[in-house]
């Protein structure tokens, strides 16, 4: 019976080929799903075998393990030379959808409090 081993929501791609690679490497035989065609769907690598599953863990432990260590290394290296990503560096790349995501997250605040406002407004008028 098949097990669900490896979401792969939010995962970057190197890291999930190198899961499967892992995988393969080790002849754990395994298929992915698609999160479709909404997203709605959840995307994840899942072992054929669930008797195969106790070995790929500890693989896959081992993998995040050093996985960790080396993302560790890169982004300290990058923030000693200042090349690191920061806040104003995202917003930079995508400066329309920052303006967008600002102007929705401000009309959802003052929508919620108006409709405050005027709930309190309609109770004092009773």
């Amino acid at each position: 019976m098949s097990k669900i081993f490896f979401k792969l929501n939010g995962v970057p791609d190197d890291e999930a080929h190198d899961v499967r690679a892992l995988l393969k490497d080790n002849a754990i035989d395994f298929f992915e799903t698609s999160g479709g065609n909404w997203g709605v769907s959840m995307p994840a690598i899942w072992l054929t075998d669930a008797a195969q599953f106790s070995k790929a863990r500890a693989l896959l432990d081992e993998y995040q393990k050093t996985r960790t260590i080396r993302m560790r290394e890169e982004y300290n290296r990058l923030k000693k030379t200042g090349k690191h990503k920061t806040f104003l560096d995202t917003i930079k790349e995508k400066p329309v959808l920052f303006i967008v995501y600002l102007t929705l997250t401000v009309l959802i605040i003052y929508l919620s409090a108006q409709l405050v406002i005027d709930m309190g407004k309609i109770g004092l008028k009773e």
